[in-house]
């Protein structure tokens, strides 16, 4: 097969690693500098050109989109869909994940397993916004953020109402979630490909840090996850139409919530904890699923 790789830095884990995976079973895999693609938008006739010349032949694309080019990568993976070539992950489902906002309201329509969350846009609600996730403590996040960043913890109402109302005031969109304290400073992060989770990790914070992300200096393990973890995992994946994910969840006391589920999740912290060849996996699945019109959007974005 000939797959197209979305992202801007091929000397990252995931990616080389998804390169190497990708020919030792034949297949060619080129990355492609997201920002540097253009869209030639004509009737009947989508194409993507690529420093100077036309993209062909290609029947898989990888989006590894990065966090702050989201609006253009989306646009020229939209252009590959539209031109027949088959995503891993589609461009409405990555929209989808990238708003925490409107990923948090689709899952709790499916009745996934979700912390406390409230949303308002006049920063004068902002005691009654952390009153509502049975605050303080309160999580307030905002709604597009990776890696743990734009993630802040107030442990006071008026504290956290300054925090809102800072947000709001500089017109960043943010929400406010329960805090879980039971957790403990960890989170687990579950990998799924093709509607299976094929590897788990515990993440616990660093010392004094109630985020978990491996970016922000946490650890990472191998850990056995519950049925319920499982389904929950699957389940999110699922409803958000994504067919490779992590699903960050919590253990609460009232079973497992998700936090977050990540489109475009790193390969490092969970092959190395787990020991596994997710990239393998997820190149089979490619080899395996990668067909025209094989997409629930059928290559309309």
């Amino acid at each position: 097969m000939k797959i197209a790789m979305l992202a801007r830095n091929p000397n990252l884990y995931s990616h080389k690693r998804l390169v190497k995976a990708a020919e030792q079973r034949g297949h060619t895999l080129d990355i492609l500098n997201t920002t540097r693609c253009t869209v030639n938008i004509a009737s009947h006739r989508p194409t993507v050109m690529y420093k100077g010349e036309t993209l062909k032949g290609y029947e898989a694309v990888i989006p590894r989109i990065g966090a702050s080019i989201t609006a253009y990568g989306l646009a020229v993976l939209r252009q590959f869909e539209m031109g027949g070539v088959w995503p891993l992950n589609e461009s409405v489902a990555i929209g989808r994940s990238r708003d925490k906002l409107r990923s948090t309201q689709i899952m709790a329509k499916h009745g996934l397993g979700l912390p406390l969350t409230a949303y308002a846009n006049d920063p004068k609600q902002a005691e009654d916004l952390i009153k509502a996730v049975n605050g303080p403590p309160v999580v307030i996040k905002l709604l597009e953020g990776t890696q743990g960043i734009g993630v802040v913890l107030a442990e006071t109402l008026k504290g956290g109402a300054s925090i809102i109302e800072a947000f709001r005031g500089a017109n960043i969109a943010i929400m406010v979630q329960e805090f879980i304290k039971e957790a403990g400073g960890s989170d687990i992060r579950c990998l799924v490909v093709g509607g299976k989770v094929v590897a788990a990790m515990k993440r616990q914070g660093a010392e004094g840090e109630f985020r978990s992300n491996l970016h922000r200096g946490g650890s990472a393990q191998l850990v056995k996850i519950t049925p319920e973890e499982r389904s929950t995992a699957v389940r999110a994946a699922k409803v958000m139409g994504l067919n490779v994910c992590g699903v960050d969840l919590l253990r609460s006391n009232h079973g497992p919530v998700i936090m977050e589920v990540n489109s475009s999740p790193g390969l490092e912290g969970i092959e190395n904890a787990t020991g596994k060849d997710i990239a393998g996996q997820i190149i089979d699945f490619i080899a395996a699923n990668a067909k025209t019109g094989n997409t629930k959007t059928k290559g309309k974005g």
